[in-house]
């Protein structure tokens, strides 16, 4: 929060963890006034109830350590997501040539084409969906 002091002339800010911390100092006396009963109870349980799933887990991670199987499994994964990314990269290039190629041929060279299965070939097949439709085009055949 940005306060202005006028009679300085300068701009001093309160930091909002400040404000938090005048307010839990204010309310802390309230608070601690409370009693809850089973208060201190809940806190040992929660501590008890996490100690032991984290024991769970240890436990069962622990065969994971020095397993030749675990490790196969993730370099196969890394090498299948980098192949899949790489894939998609051009997947994705490939759709946005397409289109360009299609907005080229539609709007600037004003070559007539049936708009919707046009635009669907130029994304799904690219720069290949356009050739193929300036080839059907050229031979004749109708789109509609």
């Amino acid at each position: 929060m940005l306060k202005r002091n006028a009679a300085h002339g300068k701009t001093t800010v309160k930091r909002i963890s400040q404000r938090n911390s005048s307010m839990n100092a204010l309310l802390s006396p309230i608070l601690a006034a409370v009693d809850i009963p089973g208060a201190a109870d809940i806190g040992s349980k929660a501590g008890d109830v996490a100690g032991k799933g984290a024991e769970a887990v240890g436990s069962q991670l622990a065969g994971f350590v020095g397993n030749p199987a675990v490790l196969a499994a993730g370099i196969g994964l890394v090498i299948i997501t980098v192949l899949l990314i790489v894939m998609l990269k051009k997947i994705i290039i490939n759709s946005v040539l397409g289109i360009i190629a299609w907005v080229v041929l539609t709007f600037v060279l004003h070559i007539e084409m049936p708009f919707f299965p046009s635009l669907v070939l130029s994304i799904v097949f690219g720069l290949a969906g356009i050739g193929s439709i300036l080839v059907l085009k050229f031979l004749g055949v109708s789109l509609a």
